[in-house]
């Protein structure tokens, strides 16, 4: 197997490295020390940058103005954003421009791939339902009249939602067959209430009433909803693994200064033990990301679906991130908690990866789902 990532995949990494060495994470109030959202949008100025530098247009086809890459090579870019808590709909708006590029009609695509691509048109994407802990597709109901469709239902905690100019967003049709619809804001029908999620970001909930689009904003193809989810829950344990690669290289930074007796506290047995804990940790969120990406990009065949390999990496995700987190914060001792420093903001947003598109239990019951239904031999 060659684990060699390609000069395209290589070249995305190093233009995101550039985007991203400027950008710091406390550019926005704490969200321990702020009631409610730290900002009214994402960061404008960063999001102009990844559009100049082509980091937008990655996943979409050169026909409509894009590098034509892969999933790969989003988790890569991703992985750098997380490093400096990058406020930006990346991980949104390149899934949905992907789920696009392969599911949607050519006159969709014609129509939003080339906004996408230069940064003029945001779109995010409805993830959790009503409440977070069933199908996101059941909790809105797509129903045909004449040629367009009538959307019903509610979608929680959607990030972007407030700035973002389209919503993709999961339904369910009167037969039961899970569908997209690509839903303008501020449209007719559609209602967003505010909500904040617990990195201080502005969220959604996403009501609609009888919203009527045509049959072009459809997605029809019962692969696209799952394809979709499988990406984003990927592109969530890129995040999760660049945060907890910045964060064990600040403990490390902050252990090796730190003296105690007379000595660094990184020559401490405890100190050293711990830190290494967690650095094998961020191997195997690195090792489990890279294989679930890989059968994302290839479609290669394997004892079980993709999506088995993607709860593998969310599990490992999920609880690897939060014992990064929490280490660290014991190693820092009451610095840690110091809001003039960052590790506070890191934590926060720790949780929030590690709770999105579903925490380890989640996908550990869909993992033995998958198993029960592909035994093994």
């Amino acid at each position: 197997m060659d684990f060699t990532f390609t000069e395209e995949q290589q070249a995305a990494t190093e233009a995101a490295k550039a985007v991203f060495s400027g950008v710091a994470p406390d550019s926005v109030p704490s969200p321990a020390l702020t009631p409610g959202a730290v900002a009214d949008d994402f960061d404008r100025t960063l999001w102009g940058k990844l559009a100049d530098a082509d980091l937008l247009s990655l996943l979409i086809a050169p026909e409509h103005g894009g590098a034509g890459l892969d999933t790969i090579a989003l988790c890569l870019v991703l992985r750098e954003s997380a490093k400096v808590l990058a406020r930006v709909p990346l991980l949104e708006c390149g899934a949905a421009a992907l789920t696009l590029q392969r599911h949607a009609s050519d006159e969709l695509r014609a129509e939003v791939l080339p906004g996408i691509a230069t940064g003029d048109l945001v779109v995010t994407v409805a993830t959790a339902g009503r409440t977070g802990h069933e199908p996101a597709e059941l909790a809105v109901q797509a129903r045909p009249e004449g040629t367009d469709w009538i959307i019903d239902g509610v979608q929680t905690a959607v990030p972007w939602a407030r700035t973002a100019d389209r919503i993709l967003l999961p339904a369910h049709t009167p037969e039961g067959r899970a569908v997209l619809a690509l839903v303008p804001r501020a449209h007719p029908g559609v209602t967003l209430d505010e909500q904040t999620s617990t990195n201080g970001e502005r969220l959604a909930e996403v009501r609609l009433d009888s919203v009527r689009i045509s049959t072009r904003e459809m997605i029809g193809d019962a692969t696209a909803w799952a394809s979709l989810r499988n990406v984003l829950t990927t592109g969530t344990c890129a995040l999760a693994l660049g945060l907890g690669e910045r964060v064990l290289a600040m403990t490390s930074d902050y252990t090796g200064k730190r003296e105690q007796f007379g000595f660094s506290v990184a020559t401490f047995q405890a100190v050293a033990v711990q830190a290494a804990d967690r650095f094998i940790d961020l191997r195997a969120m690195e090792a489990t990301l890279w294989q679930a990406a890989w059968r994302l990009t290839t479609d290669a065949s394997g004892p079980l679906p993709p999506a088995g390999d993607v709860a593998v990496a969310k599990i490992w995700a999920s609880e690897g991130v939060r014992r990064v987190v929490q280490t660290a914060q014991h190693l820092h001792g009451g610095f840690g908690a110091d809001t003039d420093y960052p590790l506070h903001r890191y934590h926060a947003w720790a949780k929030h990866l590690e709770l999105s598109l579903g925490p380890a239990a989640a996908h550990e019951a869909a993992l033995g789902d998958l198993l029960a239904t592909h035994p093994l031999g």
